[in-house]
């Protein structure tokens, strides 16, 4: 089952590459969506994808790479779009 999620992302998550590791991460899972730094230092994140699949990559976000601190992660439930293929990192 398809199933879109928005997080956003705080602690130390800028300047550490995890825009890079949130990309990793959703091609590792084969999910659609994007990654991007927002003004406040957090990270903003949306995906879709299979049900698993996605749990699994919050997982992984809540752990973050090394050198990253996630002290919160936000998540809001969304309808997967069918906004395609692919997952990028915008500005």
């Amino acid at each position: 089952m398809l199933v879109g999620r928005h997080f956003v992302v705080s602690g130390r998550v800028q300047g550490v590459g995890f825009r890079y590791f949130v990309y990793d991460a959703a091609l590792r899972e084969n999910l659609s969506g994007w990654v991007r730094n927002l003004p406040n230092r957090s990270v903003e994140v949306l995906v879709e994808g299979e049900q698993e699949a996605v749990t699994r990559f919050e997982r992984a976000l809540r752990q973050g790479p090394p050198g990253a601190r996630v002290d919160d992660v936000r998540t809001d439930l969304t309808e997967p779009g069918g906004r395609g293929a692919g997952f990028s990192i915008r500005g």
